[in-house]
């Protein structure tokens, strides 16, 4: 796998991710069937947590929510952690 796939794939999830928060918000308004806490945390925690926090504020989803707000900015940094050790004990090409 090269970089650029690996990096296309994190981007769509993070897109997936993203939309979860925003449905989760529209199910909340709706009293519909929510998407489970875990679910979200989940989602994050496998480098979706940019997304996770795109969609927390965009929709202002889960922000009163102390293991939202502290957890998924926590994730993004360990996913950010992730990914730079990843570059640097597997060298991903770009073509």
């Amino acid at each position: 796998m090269t970089a650029f796939h690996f990096a296309i794939i994190v981007a769509v999830w993070n897109i997936i991710i993203f939309v979860m928060y925003g449905l989760d918000k529209r199910k909340a308004k709706q009293h519909g069937r929510r998407i489970s806490e875990k679910t979200l945390l989940l989602g994050a925690t496998f480098m979706g947590s940019l997304g996770a926090l795109f969609g927390m504020y965009a929709f202002h989803h889960k922000t009163k929510h102390l293991k939202f707000r502290i957890g998924v900015p926590l994730l993004l940094i360990m996913n950010i952690i992730i990914v730079v050790l990843l570059m640097k004990t597997i060298p991903l090409k770009w073509s």
